[in-house]
């Protein structure tokens, strides 16, 4: 959550507020006490050095203040003068809680640059650890691994900051616990952390704790967004307001943004209004001048735009753009852009400035909006606009992921019905507009799966949101965010008691684990399908869970019963006269019975997966499992019955005109051969594979369930 900076760049100018030519506006006001202290802080001897040892981690400078404060500006500054960076101009385009990363000009300190998380979500909740290390890891460009846990995940960040020199920002700490599993083990990195109070619990950190900004620069941040004339004409009353916004950036943001947007209104009525609003009891006393002023920008808005800006409170994770606030209160897209846009003026929003922008609520701002909109709207609607927001969310992904498909498909004729607002108008538009939206359509899904309400439509939206990510980025780079949406699955059809939907999210994740290597937990997830499956009476969960079942237990050396597993999954595909499947499982069964030296076996199962292709019209799949039947039988000792097979399959092979697959089949007549006693035969077989794919080509190799490991 980050709070609504003294970097403030959102308020549209006045009239005659324009800078002297060649100037740019400054973005950051006073704070130089602080700044000095902190800098002081880092060059401080720790407990380590006075001991006589060598400081083991990053030095951690802590900025406490409520939100408002200007804490996370303060931070930005800071890291941008240890970086020679523009931190502060990256915080600027950003939106929201999302993490930013300023690359390091390659000297200095730091010459590594700048990474930010935030650690609170803007609705309040603490950002779980594994997704503040993620996200670490993804802004250094290391792939995260599905379905990593916190430790792990820990450990990956030290590994990967172990040999970096850079300044971490750490955003909104919650407490100590959020903080130290992230912290460097390398004390050539700094961490600036910034949160409400102390850190009990992390040694050695002293807090900076921001109060008010002092007078002079509280004026000069109204001046920068009101213009210097109207403070000039009346400087006391300019002071006096700045004093009833208790120094708070945030509020004198606010506050000039109003001003901004009403030229005719004097400072000393704005400040009036403000010193006549009452505070509300339940707050603390530091919190009260920037929600007085909230409430009045608020009540000075028309009661649509109003209505739009509370309604916001419901965007995931603090971002919008114009679709979901057009959502959310039902107007026309345009509208809801043109009502945002007149937000940022206001200092009520920031946003990236990009095309397509998106917004973010300021992480200070939001638990008030919260509190707004449940006061002032009805639960029905606050329901109903909720509903529209997940509806056309669904709709989005639905085109985003068509327009990836190619022409003449069914998804793009379905595209083609959809009104053009929600249209893309190329594959490369709508795989920008995911990249941008993602952590606010992860966030949406996890929102509306917790909420528990609206499950019908969640489960829509979390599985149009799977399509899109896999059709725009595949499996495997989506990896992560496809488990963690797997995993929301799950747990909407363990609440709502839907057997078939925990099968296949279950058989997803299991998928997923066995492919990162955690091959136990794959089979503990595997048998959990297989019994959703059976609840379900879903023939194809229960035969694909049995025959992953079998893969688990051949990944984990368990011959035996990986046999056990395929042969059942064999069986029931029988019954269903599923030939395909039926010769794919002859093959893993004849791989098995391979690896565990029973070659009666093996050969026969081979033979079964040879008949099967030749009854499905595939020579070339024939020729494998041939050739595979052949390693049984010199493995058991028939060389020469092997030699037969294996030409059976070269002569399949040719028929199926795959060359790479002759060449290799060459090459295992040679080997044959060569262990027969028959060197010139076999050489006469490796000149023609030679000649098949020319003496620089590399060997191929047949690689299937049955590959010798």
């Amino acid at each position: 959550m980050t709070d609504q900076a003294v970097d403030t760049s959102g308020p549209a100018k006045a009239p005659g507020t324009e800078e002297p030519s060649g100037a740019a506006p400054p973005r950051f006001f006073g704070r130089e006490r602080e700044l000095k202290a902190l800098r002081a802080d880092i060059e401080r001897a720790g407990l380590d050095t006075l001991a006589g040892r060598k400081a083991p981690r990053a030095r951690v400078l802590l900025i406490a203040g409520r939100p408002g404060s200007g804490r996370s500006a303060l931070a930005e500054e800071l890291a941008g003068a240890l970086t020679g960076t523009d931190a502060a101009g990256a915080a600027a385009s950003a939106t929201g809680a999302l993490p930013w990363a300023v690359p390091g000009t390659g000297s200095g300190d730091y010459p590594d640059g700048v990474l930010r998380v935030g650690l609170t979500d803007p609705g309040g909740e603490r950002v779980p650890t594994e997704r503040s290390a993620g996200e670490i890891l993804g802004l250094l460009g290391v792939a995260v691994p599905p379905g990593a846990d916190q430790d792990e995940l820990s450990e990956m960040v030290r590994e990967a900051l172990a040999v970096r020199r850079l300044v971490l920002m750490l955003d909104d700490a919650a407490d100590a616990e959020q903080v130290d599993p992230l912290l460097p083990e390398n004390p050539d990195c700094l961490v600036l952390a910034t949160a409400t109070g102390p850190l009990t619990g992390i040694p050695d950190v002293r807090p900076c704790t921001l109060g008010g900004l002092e007078k002079g620069a509280a004026v000069r941040l109204l001046a920068r967004a009101i213009g210097q004339v109207r403070i000039t004409v009346d400087p006391r009353t300019a002071e006096a307001l700045a004093e009833e916004c208790g120094g708070q950036p945030a509020a004198l943001a606010l506050v000039g943004g109003l001003l901004a947007a009403h030229p005719m209104a004097s400072v000393a009525d704005v400040a009036g209004q403000l010193h006549e609003l009452p505070d509300s009891g339940e707050q603390p006393i530091g919190a009260r001048p920037l929600a007085r002023v909230f409430r009045l920008v608020h009540d000075s808005l028309p009661q649509a735009a109003a209505r739009i800006l509370r309604l916001l409170a419901l965007a995931p994770a603090g971002l919008a753009d114009a679709h979901t606030a057009s959502a959310l209160a039902g107007c026309s897209v345009s509208a809801a852009r043109s009502t945002l846009d007149d937000f940022v003026k206001l200092g009520l929003l920031r946003t990236d400035g990009a095309a397509h922008p998106q917004y973010a609520v300021p992480g200070c701002l939001a638990p008030m909006l919260l509190a707004l909109l449940e006061d002032r709207d009805r639960p029905g609607e606050i329901q109903l606009a909720r509903a529209r927001m997940l509806e056309r969310t669904v709709r989005r992904l639905q085109a985003c992921r068509a327009v990836a498909e190619p022409e003449g498909s069914t998804a793009r004729r379905k595209l083609a019905g959809l009104p053009r607002s929600l249209r893309f108008p190329s594959a490369e538009e709508a795989g920008a507009w995911l990249r941008v939206r993602q952590p606010a359509l992860l966030a949406s899904a996890r929102l509306a799966v917790a909420d528990g309400e609206l499950d019908t439509l969640t489960r829509r939206l979390v599985a149009a949101l799977v399509r899109a990510l896999a059709a725009h980025r595949g499996t495997e780079e989506a990896a992560p965010e496809l488990y963690g949406l797997h995993g929301l699955v799950l747990d909407v059809a363990l609440r709502r008691e839907l057997p078939r939907e925990q099968a296949a999210a279950l058989l997803n994740l299991a998928d997923l684990d066995a492919r990162t290597g955690r091959t136990r937990e794959a089979l503990t997830r595997y048998r959990a399908a297989l019994d959703a499956g059976k609840a379900a009476k879903d023939l194809y969960a229960t035969g694909r869970a049995m025959e992953s079942v079998g893969g688990a237990y051949e990944e984990l050396g368990d011959y035996h019963r990986a046999a056990d597993w395929y042969g059942r999954a064999l069986s029931q595909r029988l019954t269903q006269g599923e030939r395909a499947d039926e010769a794919r499982l002859y093959g893993r069964l004849g791989a098995v019975h391979t690896y565990a030296g029973r070659y009666g076996d093996a050969l026969r199962n081979w033979r079964a997966a040879a008949s099967g292709h030749r009854r499905l019209g595939d020579p070339a799949a024939q020729a494998r499992a041939l050739s595979e039947a052949a390693r049984a039988q010199e493995y058991a000792g028939r060389p020469h019955d092997s030699l037969q097979t294996c030409r059976e399959a070269v002569e399949l092979a040719r028929r199926a005109g795959d060359v790479r697959l002759q060449a290799a089949l060459q090459l295992r007549l040679a080997d044959t051969l060569d262990r027969l006693g028959d060197p010139a035969a076999a050489g006469l077989h490796r000149g023609a594979a030679d000649r098949l794919l020319g003496e620089e080509a590399p060997a191929y190799e047949i690689r299937s369930a049955s590959t010798e490991k």
